[in-house]
């Protein structure tokens, strides 16, 4: 099982995702989630093929269909934690944290 953690910035809506894929290809998820926005996702997306998800091209995956439905802001990273969460479960990808640091140059 694989768990993702996403601290998501300023709203300060916390996420964890839990995947788990017994084939290493279908991936069964958990989206717990404090954001109104995501929390519809918590009941659609519950399984998914973790190949389709992975390399499908941006914006083309089950993740992402239900992200533009429901998700109110484009820069959300929680779309891309459920999918590299699908990546690590699946092992098309070993789990590694993924950052982004957000700072005004001067």
């Amino acid at each position: 099982m694989i768990e993702v953690k996403v601290n998501p910035g300023v709203c300060g809506f916390n996420t964890i995702v839990k995947v788990n894929s017994a084939d290493m290809q279908n991936a069964e998820l958990e989206i717990l989630t404090e954001c109104p926005n995501i929390k519809p996702m918590e009941q659609e997306l519950k399984e998914v093929d973790g190949y389709e998800e992975c390399f499908s091209k941006f914006g083309d995956s089950k993740v992402y269909e239900l992200a533009r439905k429901y998700c109110k802001h484009a820069a959300c990273p929680v779309p891309t934690a459920i999918i590299k969460g699908i990546e690590a479960a699946c092992g098309l990808a070993l789990p590694k944290d993924v950052e982004i640091k957000i700072s005004r140059a001067i």
